[in-house]
């Protein structure tokens, strides 16, 4: 087989280290998810991510599957289904009925409906080399629409100078994985392979050249958020405001639950910030968070 014959030893090798890297970036989510765990709450955290990734390891299967000799290819994209699925139950379990509504059909539509388009056509419309090609012009396709995804993120950071949504290790880890993958789709001489990770490293030096660049600056808050003019409180300050009686009233700051805004492909926009403020109590103070432009007060 070629992914793990001795006689490709630099292709068995990159693809090697090919799943590792993979796989590392595959338990990167479980921070995430022991905090869902912990508060049985899904805090505003989106499941697309995880449905979308595992739509990628099932096709990429199947690919493997259908061309033969891609065990290595098989091997990462298996513990990739497996480990999604778990994000996935997860994620139903603790999620409010609205979004695990959401998630129930993203999942029917994606990986039950085009899935099984995509099988159905390469299955009995394609024979042969014929369905490895058009098999793998449908892998490079979703592959090169993944990686496009981060370019709303790459225009945001721009437009805040932040970093905040573009961790460093993040986008180290997604260029390393597209280097070590195009050497080994190039080493196979499997082109379908290694064509989307030239685009993957490509924009994963754009994110890094744009980290360092932006690393320092300040960042810009939107127009009309709290804390835009020059004398703005620093981030988690209080202000208490009495909107009781004049009179001297002992100040009771109300729980407050601060969830971060996740980003997606795309996700919340920076710089937003909310207050859900309660009722108060007659001749009670309200503590009002000035949260940073990050995070959310609910």
């Amino acid at each position: 087989m070629a992914g793990l014959s001795l006689e490709h030893p630099w292709a068995f090798a990159f693809g090697l280290l090919g799943n590792v890297i993979s796989f590392a970036s595959y338990l990167a989510p479980i921070p995430t998810f022991y905090r869902i765990y912990k508060s049985k709450s899904t805090e505003g955290f989106q499941s697309v991510p995880y449905v979308v990734a595992l739509f990628s390891a099932m096709l990429w299967i199947y690919y493997a599957l259908v061309k033969s000799n891609e065990s290595l290819l098989i091997t990462i994209n298996a513990a990739g289904c497996v480990i999604e699925t778990i994000y996935i139950v997860m994620y139903l379990a603790y999620a409010p009925r609205k979004a695990k509504l959401f998630t129930a059909k993203i999942l029917l539509l994606l990986n039950v409906g085009v899935f099984g388009i995509i099988l159905l056509l390469t299955l009995l419309l394609a024979k042969g080399e014929k369905r490895v090609v058009s098999l793998g012009w449908v892998c490079v396709a979703f592959s090169v629409s993944v990686f496009i995804a981060p370019l709303s993120i790459i225009g945001r950071v721009i437009k805040t100078r932040s970093v905040e949504y573009m961790p460093f290790s993040l986008s180290l880890s997604l260029t390393l994985s597209a280097v070590v993958w195009f050497l080994y789709g190039l080493l196979i001489k499997d082109k379908y392979v290694a064509l989307p990770n030239i685009l993957g490293f490509t924009f994963g030096l754009v994110q890094m050249g744009l980290y360092m660049f932006y690393m320092n600056a300040t960042p810009v808050v939107a127009e009309g958020k709290e804390g835009k003019q020059e004398g703005k409180l620093p981030a988690e300050e209080h202000v208490v405001v009495n909107i009781a009686k004049l009179s001297a009233t002992p100040e009771r700051n109300y729980g407050n639950e601060v969830h971060p805004v996740m980003q997606m492909a795309a996700r919340a926009a920076p710089g937003s910030c909310a207050a859900d403020v309660a009722a108060p109590e007659k001749g009670a103070a309200l503590a009002v968070d000035v949260a940073r432009p990050v995070e959310v007060v609910v």
